[in-house]
């Protein structure tokens, strides 16, 4: 045996490490790949972690549904009410003292307002409260309509057995739980819409400037100048809703003072609210205020949906293309799927905000997709 041959036998070289006894080291051999191994436990371990994290965040968002609701809502008054804030910079006031200024009218115009509907409501309250006494001596009248009720069904007997059982406690005490928490919901969303859109409306120059340092340098120009046609169109299109809003609270106040027709202010702000969202709400208003109508009479009440038929076509066809005229350029039907959406999606804020959706995606489909599409 060769003296330089290793005793593993010949051609085996063993490396310094390997003479030494230390560790072994793999030898790549050339024309072979190394072998992977395929850890199924970490590949499945890794998508339950991803699919977990997909579903908690998907419920996060769900939850925030409504806090988003109100943060839309409060982003879309703050732009509705830009026209009016520029305006009123135009004439030389700073932008703090045009968005405080805007903020006072408001606010008079819903004292105003609540100065009409809440006599009405306090009214039939009080009108309420005063018949109970009424009610009660008639349910012991054998010979009135509520006291053959009450010998038939014994009511009373019923409702005294749900007093000692305590039915009717918890009953009343759930129902004025949940009118408490009604209310502070209300009040909190109130003053989160209220908060937000009084910084968008003072910061809204600020917030604009700095969504656009997001875009390349390059492209900046040409998407601010889409950005503030967007926002131009949608705050034109909610001024011309309001007044075409304020029409219809006009001419639903008249004819209800006409016709006899009770809490003719009141009706006439329901028909305004209900006014400002498109397509549905002034037909929903003229339900409502027909239904109403029936407390006077079957001929009033088919008066006043006759009115509201023609009201409806004339604001169709002469109010709303006159205060709409180069505000929004949207096909009707467009219209009317924006509408359906937006309230299957968001409710009542969802409809009120889908025409001016509509109307940025028609301008983002004008200035970026069609172009290409028509040069392919």
């Amino acid at each position: 045996m060769d003296s330089e041959t290793p005793a593993g036998g010949p051609g085996r070289d063993l490396t310094p490490a390997r003479r030494a006894g230390g560790p072994r080291t793999r030898v790549q051999i050339p024309g072979r790949t190394a072998p992977q191994v395929t850890s199924w436990f970490r590949a499945g371990f890794a998508l339950s972690v991803g699919a977990l994290l997909a579903w908690h965040l998907a419920d996060a968002v769900l939850q925030l549904t409504s806090l988003l609701t109100l943060l839309l809502l409060a982003v879309f008054i703050a732009v509705s009410l830009e026209p009016v804030v520029a305006w009123l910079e135009r004439q030389g006031l700073r932008r703090a003292w045009s968005v405080a200024l805007v903020v006072v009218g408001l606010a008079v115009l819903l004292t105003a307002l609540l100065a009409v509907v809440v006599p009405p409501v306090g009214t039939e309250v009080s009108a309420l409260v005063g018949a109970v006494p009424g009610w009660l001596q008639q349910l012991h009248d054998h010979q009135s309509t509520l006291g053959r009720i009450e010998d038939h069904y014994h009511l009373v007997e019923r409702a005294k057995e749900q007093l000692g059982q305590g039915g009717f406690g918890s009953g009343a005490f759930g129902g004025v739980l949940g009118a408490g928490q009604l209310l502070l919901s209300t009040v909190t969303s109130t003053v989160i819409v209220v908060s937000v859109a009084l910084y968008v409306m003072a910061a809204l120059p600020v917030i604009k400037a700095f969504c656009y340092r997001f875009v390349p340098r390059s492209r900046r120009q040409e998407v601010e100048e889409i950005t503030e046609e967007i926002l131009a169109r949608t705050g034109r299109y909610m001024l011309g809703n309001v007044l075409t809003s304020a029409v219809a609270g006009l001419a639903t106040f008249a004819w209800c003072a006409a016709a006899g027709v009770p809490y003719a202010g009141a009706l006439g702000v329901f028909v305004a609210l209900m006014d400002l969202v498109p397509m549905v709400g002034s037909t929903i208003g003229g339900v409502v205020v027909s239904l109403v109508a029936l407390s006077v009479s079957l001929p009033v009440a088919l008066a006043t949906a006759g009115f509201y038929i023609a009201f409806r076509l004339l604001e169709d066809y002469l109010i709303m293309p006159r205060a709409m005229k180069f505000v929004v350029d949207v096909h009707p039907v467009v219209t009317v799927v924006a509408v359906l959406l937006g309230g299957a999606l968001l409710g009542l804020v969802g409809a009120l905000v889908a025409v001016p959706a509509a109307v940025a995606l028609g301008l983002v489909l004008d200035a970026y997709v069609f172009p290409r599409t028509d040069n392919a």
